[in-house]
C-alpha cells in the first residue's frame, strides 16, 4: 500500500511538470528554455515541455493582412488620405531568429514602421492624381520593393501592398475630373474628325474612279465604235413587236412609238 501510495506520487509529481501543446497547420513553434531560444523549430502536431522550465511560442506562418489608414505626402506637397492592405508572412525557416532578436511583436516593431516610412518616401515622388489613376500598381509594387529592401533579408516575405482607396482633396478631385471629362471630348471630336476625314477619302477616291471611268470610255468612244452600237440599237428595235417609227440619219435614231 505504501508502495503505491509512493508510485502515485511520483505519478502526479511528472504530470504536474509536464503539460502538452498543439501546434496547427499555419504555424511553427519556438522553444525557450530559461531564456535561452532553440535554433530548432518545432513543427505542427502535439508535443509535451516542462511548463516551469519551457514556454513555446506560436509562430505564425500563414498569410497575414494588416489592415492601415494613414496620410501620405505627393509630390506637389498635398496629403492623401489612404486605406492600404499589407499581406506578409513569416519565413518558417527564420522564426527562432525573429522571436530571439525582435519577439512577437514585430508588426507594430518593424513591419509598421517600415512600412510607413517605405510609403511616404515612394508616394512623395508622384503627383496626387497619380495615386488615383493607373500608377496605383505602380506605386504599389515600389513600396513593396522597397520594405523587402529593408526586411526581406530577416525573414520576412512581403506578398502584397493594397492602395483600396484614396482620398484625395475636393479640389484635386474636380480638376480631375474637369480634366477627364476634357480629354473625353476631345477623344470624341478627333474621332468625329476622324470619320470626316475618312468620307472624305472615300469621296475622293469615288469621284477618282468616276473621272477615270469617263475618261476610259471617252477616250474608247471612236466613229467606228459609235457606228457599230448606232447599228446594235437599230437591231434590238428591230425585234420589238410594237408599232414604231424609226427617224434618224444612221447616227442619232429618233424612236417614236404611237
Amino acid at each position: 500500500m505504501k508502495k503505491l501510495g509512493i508510485k502515485l506520487g511520483v505519478l502526479a509529481l511528472a504530470m504536474a511538470t509536464v503539460s502538452c501543446v498543439t501546434i496547427r497547420q499555419g504555424n511553427v513553434g519556438v522553444k525557450r528554455t530559461i531564456g535561452k531560444i532553440d535554433t530548432k523549430i518545432i513543427e505542427p502536431g502535439a508535443r509535451l515541455y516542462n511548463p516551469f522550465a519551457t514556454k513555446i511560442i506560436i509562430v505564425p506562418i500563414r498569410t497575414e493582412n494588416i489592415e492601415v489608414s494613414l496620410v501620405l505626402p505627393s509630390k506637389e506637397g498635398l496629403n492623401v488620405k489612404a486605406d492600404i492592405s499589407i499581406l506578409y508572412h513569416v519565413d518558417k525557416t527564420k522564426a527562432t531568429t525573429i522571436i530571439g532578436e525582435i519577439g512577437m511583436d514585430y508588426e507594430s516593431t518593424v513591419i509598421m514602421p517600415v512600412f510607413r516610412a517605405s510609403a511616404a518616401d515612394v508616394t512623395a515622388r508622384y503627383m496626387a492624381k497619380d495615386m488615383h489613376t493607373g500608377n496605383r500598381f505602380e506605386i504599389e509594387s515600389a513600396i513593396k520593393e522597397q520594405m523587402m529592401k529593408i526586411i526581406g533579408a530577416r525573414g520576412f516575405e512581403i506578398e502584397s501592398v493594397l492602395m483600396k482607396s484614396i482620398s484625395l482633396p475636393d479640389g484635386l478631385y474636380r480638376a480631375i475630373e474637369e480634366k477627364l471629362q476634357a480629354e473625353q471630348d476631345a477623344q470624341r471630336m478627333e474621332f468625329i474628325l476622324q470619320k470626316e476625314r475618312q468620307e472624305a477619302s472615300r469621296r475622293t477616291i469615288e469621284a477618282e474612279g468616276i473621272r477615270d471611268a469617263n475618261k476610259l470610255i471617252s477616250e474608247g468612244l471612236t466613229p467606228q465604235i459609235l457606228q457599230y452600237k448606232t447599228i446594235e440599237a437599230y437591231r434590238e428595235l428591230s425585234k420589238s413587236p410594237n408599232a414604231k417609227l424609226i427617224i434618224g440619219s444612221g447616227q442619232q435614231p429618233i424612236l417614236m412609238e404611237p
